[in-house]
């Protein structure tokens, strides 16, 4: 199976529909961070050399069918104009007149831009109807949202089994990353995985730990190793009804001779806003009132030293609650220790892709993932059904 890239599709003159992942964090009317706009620049510009007429589509936070007037598109075309420097075509419509107006009338080179796609239920319902009105806007079909790829939604799998199809270039930058994660014998791998629940992160644990040789612990989702381990993790966050599943995958580990590293240090205070209170303890010294809230500097140092000695590292998930200064410092030791390894290093999308964003660390990260979930479902090994269809026989 290949993946049918940019070079695969004849766009010159032809009217692309291009499947993007503006899903952003809008604050005041704006757009408060540009990352996933700024990742599609590269696709765009090779698409607008080539004499393309972009249509692009996206959806933008769960509106589940309705309109909402704080969801709209229109400060994530104000942004994207100010990052082409050009006036990009907004239109408050998906595939009515308006949008069929401006999709007809764009020049090559030129850029429009459809409303949120989940204003209409259909979308994501994969409606063929919806499909083939999207369709019917363009002439080829351009899937460059690896963020939605897990998604059979209309803009994703319906649209491209209708007109020729390609991947964009940031869809197979983090195809031909992911698969490498899921391919290449390189070792050490070492697998960090960090966030608040196991339940998230089951599905990567078990395909991954099949090539890993280290596999690092840290965020809530370690408190519930901990305790299911006996150790007092007193009012931490824990998945209760997970403990069995935590030794399974311990034990899963050890069968597979994997070196499995927990926090040996914490970060606790009595609640999230007591920040006044927050102490260091080792992970034996955490009491009935403490919440744990990031892994400590012991922590940082055991985990750094075994991410700095490896040829593949893959990172998923903060190691504390990142976004309050008085718990980030574990998810900063990490990210800094990702930043320095010499391996080849793959962050996974979400809040750790956020924090290395924030730290200034991306650009020394090998690869950085725009997708949560897909990401997650890539690296357990699952079929995407916003890839499949990009995917041809031979090659």
């Amino acid at each position: 199976m290949r993946l049918r890239t940019l070079r695969d599709l004849e766009v010159e003159g032809k009217r692309v529909l291009t499947r993007v992942d503006y899903n952003v964090p809008l604050q005041d009317g704006r757009v408060a961070d540009d990352t996933r706009i700024r990742a599609t620049l590269p696709t765009i510009a090779a698409l607008r050399e080539r004499g393309a007429r972009l249509i692009l589509c996206s959806h933008l936070g769960r509106p589940k069918g309705q309109v909402r007037e704080d969801l709209r598109l229109a400060p994530v075309a104000d942004r994207l104009s100010a990052l082409l420097d050009m006036d990009v075509r907004y239109v408050r419509d998906i595939t009515g007149d308006e949008a069929r107006t401006m999709a007809s009338q764009l020049g090559p080179g030129e850029v429009g831009l459809l409303e949120n796609l989940r204003f209409d239920p259909r979308e994501e319902q994969n409606d063929p109807e919806f499909a083939r009105e999207l369709a019917s806007l363009a002439e080829c079909y351009v899937n460059d949202a690896f963020g939605a790829a897990h998604r059979a939604h209309a803009s994703t799998a319906g649209v491209a089994a209708l007109l020729p199809s390609a991947a964009g270039l940031l869809m197979e930058r983090e195809i031909h990353a992911l698969t490498r994660v899921l391919e290449a014998d390189e070792h050490p791998f070492v697998l960090i995985l960090g966030g608040a629940k196991i339940s998230d992160k089951i599905g990567v644990i078990e395909n991954l730990s099949r090539r890993a040789d280290a596999l690092l612990l840290g965020g809530g989702m370690a408190n519930t190793f901990l305790k299911a381990l006996g150790y007092e993790v007193g009012c931490s966050l824990a998945e209760e009804d997970r403990l069995d599943e935590a030794r399974r995958l311990l034990s899963l580990a050890e069968q597979r001779g994997i070196e499995v590293v927990l926090p040996s240090d914490a970060v606790v205070a009595p609640e999230l806003g007591a920040v006044e209170q927050a102490r260091t303890v080792p992970i034996d010294g955490v009491g009935p009132d403490d919440a744990i809230f990031d892994i400590g500097p012991d922590t940082v140092a055991r985990f750094s030293k075994v991410i700095g000695d490896a040829a593949l590292v893959v990172w998923n998930g903060p190691m504390g609650v990142f976004e309050i200064p008085a718990f980030r410092e574990g998810t900063r030791g990490i990210a800094q220790a990702v930043a320095a390894c010499p391996g080849f290093t793959v962050v996974g999308g979400g809040d750790s892709a956020a924090a290395v964003e924030e730290l200034g660390l991306a650009d020394r990260i090998d690869h950085v993932s725009t997708g949560g979930g897909a990401t997650l479902e890539f690296l357990e090994g699952k079929e995407l059904p916003g890839v499949r269809l990009l995917m041809e026989e031979n090659g």
